[in-house]
């Protein structure tokens, strides 16, 4: 059984499916030698022609000479742009492609100087370069396949597979082409030079030269360059083969030379074959041997209106109308201009375009050669398109998917392995422009693609991105865990102690600062709530700051020393001033509070206040008294000590239950006035419950100061002055308690809505039995102060007992005296349109009162237990 390489050396062949055979037409250009053609006065060169991202080595203004490099890249896909002529660069900018679309692509305008000078060229001996300094020299010199599909030339040279066979392309099969014919006819030798260079690169078993039997002179030509050449014998060898189109075409011509398919989406090299255009060895020699770049080509310029047809050197980046013009162009109306041949070719939109590397063919053909596009017909299935593809595709199928935009149906049908060649469009009888909705659904498919790998792309970066980020987080957590672990090896034992300090202090405060609903703060200077179901929020924070500032303060009285007895209490009473003072300070400098904590917060540092202003007179007072005072016996002093401190407890006690009255008050008719500030009953009802409260405020700040005043002038006074200080404390603390009850009336009446007369009605009276209660009791009080100062100690234990009916005959006169009042209280709460009083809210009223007179006589009972208490330690 023969092998491919026998089957090759007896030149057998195969034949390739599909193809036509249209008329060739080469005479018009075949017939004269290659030729040369004036240089244009402007050359455009398109950056980059082959490959992206690459970058400009010249700039606007730039000199430049022939053979200059005007591009720079470093993907294997780059290939550089040469200056094709002398000149300057006068712009870089769009211009339009040498494209059907003509779509602007960014190029190098050269303005020629005319000497067409070159640059200097580094010539070279083949023996003295190695294998890849050739592959660098022709990637450099920017050389790709001159058959048309411009494919980087160095990549073929340096497969990754091993190359058995090598075929030289020289078929050129395309009507009206002549570009090769003529090449191999006067440059054969030259040809032969680069198919060396290329043996010595792939080493390959067989080459074969394919040429077909139209071209008898390019033939001949060939196979004497054969015999010349110094390959091996019997490696090389020229074919011929039978003319038909598309049999130029790579996979075509591989099947023909050697019988093989190449797989669909696969390339020649898998299948251990090369194939190279002859135009693209000529180029190589050039390269490697001489040193010259890629800057022009032969390109067939024919058809009837072309008065000079032939084949022309043109520098690549000739524009398309200078080359027209010098082969004496005669357009008429409705011209084409084709770059490429008749089958393959497309049309120009615009003739300023440049002579690209894959430009072989400008075809200007006349009405004759070429009529008018015949009107596009519906298909009639008749199946000659899939006949003549020599693809084995079906056109039929891909077309009614292109035209629906079906482009991945299409893409199922093996769109990618159409070659383009025309011949469906060549015989349909529709004249359906086939091939046309090809085109269009592969840019659709390529731009798809494109979009998807880009999409790809950015996924890729983003995670990667993550990943680094995470990567970070975690390297940033281990440093901070090993100093953290560094820190405590070499930390003392006092450091961990203040750590641990820190720590406390820390939890104390998030405790403070979480205070639930319905506890009570029961230390020495926090805000006594009685809401047992829901703690206000300023409340709660004013209580933290109270606590923390009071300890503050008592740490640093411990710091100091602790005075005795007096000092003592003094001490703490102005420390518990200092510290409402401080904490309200704390809570106004704290996070933006709503409307309802500002006026908890402003509430308590108005207690704050007064509490100061009682602390700093008492101890200037009780100084003054000392100064005037005769000095005492021991016994006395001890016993006038231990009065002063009871009095001072009773006092702060009093002004305590004041500021918690008055705190009470103000907090809830703060929440009315915050939840309901819209609602007109809500505000009348706020304004009323606002002038009671202040008016009980400033009431219980004048008893508590004048409770203290009566307690501390007895400070230096007798044994019997203390114990009638401690009736007069007696009889204050009844006061205190009777106008408590009173405003808790006072409160409860308000909370009802101030547009229901029958409430109005009642606040008016609890609030005239109030103030009559309090007038009372502090007339009582004033008179029991002077009886005390001429009675004894046991005489003041008698009257003690005597004050409880006294306050309760006071209460039964309270009732009868509050129509009098009633003024007071309707001055101080906005004017109210109310009827005269019927007599069952009067009975109502007096019920209230009663109630009051009991709640008072309770309060004034306990008070008497605590003074026989307080007298039995001062008589001991």
């Amino acid at each position: 059984m023969l092998t491919l390489l026998d089957q090759l050396d007896k030149g057998t062949l195969w034949r390739s499916p599909g193809g036509i055979h249209p008329p060739e037409v080469k005479f018009l250009s075949n017939a004269t030698p290659i030729g040369q053609l004036p240089l244009a006065s402007t050359y455009l060169v398109p950056v980059p022609q082959v490959g992206e991202n690459c970058t400009l080595a010249v700039k606007l203004g730039d000199s430049v000479l022939k053979g200059t490099p005007l591009t720079q890249g470093t993907s294997i896909w780059h290939l550089p742009v040469h200056a094709p002529t002398s000149g300057t660069i006068v712009a870089i900018e769009p211009r339009a492609s040498n494209h059907a679309s003509a779509l602007p692509v960014n190029t190098c305008v050269i303005a020629a100087d005319g000497k067409d000078t070159w640059c200097e060229l580094v010539q070279n001996q083949l023996d003295d370069l190695s294998h890849q300094q050739i592959v660098d020299k022709v990637r450099s010199a920017g050389i790709a396949g001159m058959g048309g599909a411009a494919f980087p030339t160095h990549i073929k040279l340096n497969p990754v597979s091993e190359i058995d066979l090598v075929i030289i392309n020289g078929v050129e099969c395309e009507p009206y082409i002549s570009a090769d014919d003529r090449l191999m006819r006067e440059y054969s030798q030259d040809i032969l030079a680069g198919i060396g260079i290329i043996h010595r690169l792939l080493t390959p078993k067989r080459i074969v030269i394919a040429i077909e039997d139209n071209k008898p002179e390019a033939a001949k030509a060939m196979q004497a360059a054969v015999s010349q050449c110094g390959l091996p014998a019997g490696s090389i060898r020229v074919t011929i083969i039978p003319t038909k189109y598309p049999s130029g075409g790579e996979k075509q011509l591989i099947q023909i030379i050697t019988g093989r398919e190449v797989p669909s989406g696969a390339i020649p090299a898998k299948l251990g074959i090369v194939v190279h255009n002859v135009g693209t060895a000529y180029a190589i020699h050039q390269a490697v041997t001489q040193g010259k770049p890629l800057i022009e080509r032969v390109v067939t310029v024919t058809g009837r209106n072309v008065g000079k047809p032939g084949n022309y050197w043109l520098p690549i980046g000739t524009p398309v109308d200078h080359v027209l013009t010098a082969t004496e162009f005669t357009p008429e109306p409705d011209q084409k201009v084709i770059i490429g041949g008749p089958m393959m070719g497309h049309a120009l939109a615009n003739i300023q375009v440049p002579i690209l590397k894959g430009t072989n063919c400008i075809l200007v053909p006349s009405s004759q050669e070429i009529g008018s596009t015949p009107e596009e017909k519906a298909c009639i299935r008749c199946g000659e398109c899939a006949t003549a593809c020599p693809a084995l595709l079906l056109p039929q199928q891909l077309f009614w998917h292109a035209k629906a935009e079906e482009y991945d149906k299409a893409a199922s049908y093996n769109l990618k392995d159409c070659i383009e060649c025309g011949c469906c469009s060549y015989v349909c009888p529709s004249d359906i422009p086939l091939v046309e909705y090809y085109r269009i659904a592969k840019s659709a498919l390529k731009q798809a693609a494109d979009e998807k790998q880009q999409a790809e792309r950015a996924k890729q970066r983003f995670d990667a991105r993550l990943a680094r980020l995470e990567e970070e987080k975690l390297a940033r957590e281990a440093k901070a865990k090993e100093a953290s672990e560094r820190r405590q090896a070499s930390m003392t034992g006092t450091d961990k102690n203040a750590v641990a300090e820190a720590m406390a202090r820390i939890a104390a405060k998030k405790a403070a600062a979480q205070a639930v609903t319905g506890e009570s703060i029961t230390e020495e200077s926090s805000v006594t709530t009685t809401d047992t179901t829901e703690v206000p929020k300023g409340k709660a924070a004013v209580a933290a700051a109270i606590a923390r500032a009071k300890a503050k303060k008592a740490a640093q009285a411990n710091a100091d020393g602790t005075d005795t007895n007096g000092a003592e209490t003094d001490n703490a009473v102005t420390m518990d001033a200092n510290d409402s003072i401080s904490a309200t300070d704390t809570i106004a400098q704290e996070a933006p509070l709503s409307q309802k904590d500002k006026v908890a917060a402003a509430i308590a540092r108005a207690k704050a206040k007064k509490a100061a202003q009682q602390t700093d007179t008492a101890p200037l007072e009780s100084t003054e008294t000392a100064d005037n005072t005769p000095a005492l016996s021991a016994d006395d002093d001890k016993k006038a000590k231990v009065a002063a401190a009871v009095a001072r407890a009773k006092a702060k006690k009093a002004a305590q239950q004041a500021e918690t009255a008055a705190s009470d008050i103000e907090v809830s008719n703060t929440e009315i006035s915050v939840s309901d500030v819209n609602d007109a009953e809500a505000i009348k009802k706020a304004k009323v419950a606002a002038a009671v409260a202040r008016a009980k405020a400033k009431k219980a700040a004048q008893q508590a100061e004048t409770n203290t005043e009566n307690g501390l002038s007895q400070t230096t006074t007798p044994a019997v002055d203390s114990a009638a200080s401690v009736q007069a404390d007696v009889n204050a603390d009844a006061e205190t308690a009777v106008n408590a009850v009173a405003t808790d009336i006072e409160v409860s009446i308000t909370d009802v809505s101030v547009n229901d007369a029958e409430a109005i009605k009642k606040a008016k009276v609890a609030a005239a039995v109030a103030r009559a209660k309090a007038k009372k009791i502090a007339a009582a009080s004033a008179e029991s102060k002077t009886d005390a100062e001429i009675e004894s100690v046991d005489e003041i234990q008698t009257e003690d007992n005597v004050a409880s009916p006294s306050i309760a005959a006071t209460l039964d006169t309270a009732t009868t005296e509050a129509d009098a009042v009633l003024p007071s209280v309707e001055s101080t709460a906005e004017p109210i349109e109310t009827a005269p009083l019927s007599s069952d809210e009067l009975k109502k009223a007096r019920i209230a009162a009663t109630i009051a007179k009991a709640k008072a006589k309770k309060a004034a009972l306990a008070q008497e237990a605590n003074a026989s208490s307080d007298s039995s330690v001062t008589n001991d």
